[in-house]
């Protein structure tokens, strides 16, 4: 993901609290069969009956999870958040093929693409579903449907990660992808009609990259089911999967949600390497002495350049336990920049203002939104000398656009949020702990410094003033 200039600050919030994006279609009016009281909450009735605590030590990344419920009310719920009648309005807001809905068929074991030019128009959708047995995927429906733009922000809130949906809609009789594995963990359930799934042991175990299998090489399944309205099925990365409509049956609707991708120890390292060595760097002159003359011609690193790599190596993971912290800024940042913003379950603007109340010296504040916000750790990005000074950078997700979110429009995507000196880390830290702070109590030095850090944080609506 691309690396974004330093944060500006010009979000706005009324009455201590925020104003919600534009919603573009309601859905059921139906009692929700989940909790979405907090983000745990919610996670605990999506896997009910399975205790979160039995989920991470039995399932995650593991094994797969499923749950046949036979419950009618849930059901219900579920068939609620989306229909195939559904993409009858969607079309009228403007889809593209391959953009938005992708239209395909497993014929002989491999995927076929049958994706027209341009916009997608209902009818041709309807009659390559009903003539050609096709398959039709419509990707992130989160963007237009408030219910799915409401449980996939609280899990990105409870796994720290992005959260992506899929819809795949396939007539009776017919599949729509050859067997495969994905490189996220992913969470289905059945909204509408029945679905075969069939399983296989993983050949790459928490894979990395998407891939297809040849059936030659799967063996036999290791499980072999039917999922219905309400059932849920969880997968860890690498699951090789497929699934049909059986034929004689109404068509088959179900959703994806997935999660963790690149979001791995070795994503993090990658991540947070190149900071640690600029650090250590500055301490230690072995770091920088230079590379034998000619070193980078070398076809092969020579085995003599290899130990010395090593024991850098060993010298970095020495140093790094006594550390404080670790400038892994980009994975934090590329998080909360494509995120989802805050559900509301009222109409409002897309325009964010801060409270009536305008923070004074005599002032009480204390955070809101905290999931939706990370501090990071960074050189300061106005600075071009060698001598980089630290900032503490706060980015937030509260003036994000869910009508790009998982899309992939790298050019939309915007950093929110503020800059501090260095030595406001420990204010910030008194306000992150959740509690009401008075802001002549914040850990600065002087009264403007509290001043400006509540006016800044309250311009960009992160705080309430009590």
């Amino acid at each position: 993901m691309p690396k974004k200039e330093q944060p500006t600050g010009d979000g706005k919030e009324e009455d201590g609290s925020v104003s919600c994006k534009q919603m573009k279609m309601d859905v059921s009016d139906s009692l929700s069969a989940l909790n979405f009281s907090s983000p745990t909450a919610l996670f605990e009735s999506l896997i009910s009956p399975i205790t979160v605590e039995t989920f991470f030590k039995e399932f995650w990344e593991q094994k797969p999870l499923l749950i046949q419920r036979n419950n009618p009310s849930l059901a219900t719920y579920y068939q609620s958040l989306f229909k195939f009648s559904d993409l009858n309005r969607l079309c009228l807001l403007g889809l593209y093929y391959g953009k938005d809905v992708n239209v395909c068929r497993c014929i002989n074991g491999k995927k076929k693409v049958l994706n027209k030019d341009g916009k997608v128009h209902f009818h041709q959708l309807r009659k390559d579903f009903d003539q050609k047995r096709a398959t039709v995927q419509f990707h992130q429906p989160q963007r237009f449907k408030n219910e799915f733009w409401r449980i996939q922000e609280k899990l990105e809130c409870y796994f720290g990660s992005l959260v992506g949906s899929n819809i795949y809609m396939t007539p009776a009789g017919s599949q729509g992808l050859p067997p495969h594995y994905d490189d996220v963990e992913v969470f289905i359930v059945q909204l509408e009609g029945e679905k075969h799934w069939r399983l296989y042991s993983p050949t790459v175990p928490l894979a990395r990259e998407y891939s297809v299998e040849p059936e030659e090489r799967i063996g036999t399944p290791t499980h072999d089911f039917i999922l219905k309205p309400g059932d849920l099925l969880y997968l860890p990365r690498g699951t090789i999967h497929q699934a049909d409509t059986p034929s004689g049956l109404i068509h088959s609707t179900h959703v994806t949600i997935s999660t963790y991708q690149n979001n791995s120890w070795g994503d993090f390292l990658l991540d947070s390497i190149s900071g640690l060595v600029f650090d250590i760097a500055k301490e230690d002159v072995a770091l920088r002495t230079g590379m034998p003359l000619k070193m980078l011609m070398h076809m092969e690193t020579p085995t003599a350049e290899k130990r010395k790599l090593s024991g850098f190596l060993r010298t970095l993971a020495d140093r790094l336990e006594d550390r404080e912290g670790l400038l892994s800024s980009d994975m934090k940042k590329d998080f909360i920049v494509y995120r989802l913003p805050p559900y509301c379950e009222e109409t409002g603007s897309d325009v964010l203002e801060p409270g009536d109340k305008f923070p004074t010296l005599d002032s009480t504040i204390r955070l809101q939104f905290q999931d939706h916000i990370v501090i990071t750790v960074g050189p300061d990005q106005n600075q071009s000398d060698e001598a980089q000074q630290k900032m503490v950078y706060v980015y937030h997700s509260l003036k994000n656009l869910r009508e790009t979110h998982m899309m992939g429009d790298e050019a939309e995507a915007q950093t929110h949020g503020v800059r501090f000196p260095l030595s406001h880390m420990d204010a910030l830290k008194q306000l992150w702990s959740g509690s009401a702070v008075p802001i002549k109590d914040l850990k600065l030095h002087t009264d403007e410094e509290k001043s400006n850090l509540a006016v800044s944080l309250w311009t960009e609506c992160l705080i309430q003033v009590l």
